[in-house]
């Protein structure tokens, strides 16, 4: 029998990332308010980031990122989810790298968007079984940006959502659990970085979304906007007094996050006056819920 997921408190989250930092751009200020009131929050890391650059010009010069950039990315990892008041785990895969140039070369051989989705999925259907989550976040089929594990990430998290729950599937990683929610982030809607935008311009302060909300908006011969995102925003989290916990747990990501870079350029006052939430696409649900929401939670308390 598959065991139900109406169980009352502890309520539990698991958040599905590609590499370690991503934790900490996407959804961070929602992990650490839940965390903060109780919830189990875990996060799920799919690769080791081993392939990722260095960003902040201050690292340039350390050895330990050069010499072993995974082994220093998980100390970095340790940092920011201590400072999120979150578990983390990792799933054990080898970050794919992003592929540049035109046409792109193929990915690393046994990297992790290169594996068969029941490989790749296997240890995240694990994961849920054992912590057993009422809801899971994701990215979009797009991966919220088209990095190859990103993809993957999205891919592995709507199985373990669909499969964590059949007795048939997965046969020897642990009794049935079936979630009872799955979102995509939204952490870089347009509605967002809009509001953000004209926050700065109507203080006098220049503007680092300008060319991106350009091409968001720019329109076609015959005058017409992109069509609206394919999964719009159905539940925004209040969380804007965990914002500077969250630039904080960024920043504990010293090999791939500039502190004077895009990601701070609006103080986290101002952000709280113009957009005060976490923005997420209720996906799927199988228990009742009312949209719009204000709680990943709506329908389990």
């Amino acid at each position: 029998m598959t065991a139900s997921s109406n169980s009352p408190e502890p309520l539990r989250l698991l958040a599905v990332h590609a590499h370690p930092d991503d934790e900490s751009s996407k959804g961070a200020a929602t992990m650490a308010k839940y965390a903060a009131a109780g919830v189990d929050v875990l996060v799920a890391t799919c690769t080791d980031g081993s392939r990722g650059d260095i960003q902040n010009p201050a690292v340039e010069g350390e050895p330990h990122p050069k010499r072993d950039m995974a082994g220093a990315r998980r100390l970095e990892m340790e940092r920011a989810a201590k400072i999120l008041g979150i578990r983390q785990r990792w799933l054990g895969f080898v970050d794919s790298g992003l592929p540049e140039g035109d046409p792109l070369p193929p990915l690393p051989a046994g990297a992790f968007a290169t594996l068969p989705l029941h490989r790749a999925a296997a240890p995240l259907v694990r994961l849920v079984r054992r912590f057993k989550p009422h809801v899971i976040l994701s990215y979009d089929e797009n991966g919220g940006y088209p990095h190859p594990d990103h993809i993957m990430a999205h891919r592995v998290a709507v199985e373990a959502f669909d499969a964590a729950g059949d007795p048939e599937r997965y046969p020897g990683t642990g009794e049935p659990w079936e979630p009872s929610k799955l979102y995509y982030d939204r952490a870089f809607s347009p509605e967002r970085f809009r509001a953000l935008h004209f926050a700065l311009e109507e203080a006098g302060l220049q503007s680092p979304y300008a060319e991106r909300l350009a091409a968001w908006l720019e329109s076609d011969a015959e005058g017409h906007t992109p069509p609206p995102a394919r999964h719009p925003t159905t539940t925004q989290v209040d969380c804007g007094d965990f914002f500077e916990v969250r630039d904080d747990a960024l920043r504990a990501h010293r090999t791939q996050v500039d502190p004077l870079g895009f990601f701070f350029a609006v103080s986290a006052e101002m952000q709280r006056r113009a957009w005060p939430w976490e923005d997420y696409s209720l996906i799927r649900s199988r228990v009742p819920s009312e949209l719009p929401e204000k709680d990943l939670f709506a329908g389990l308390r």
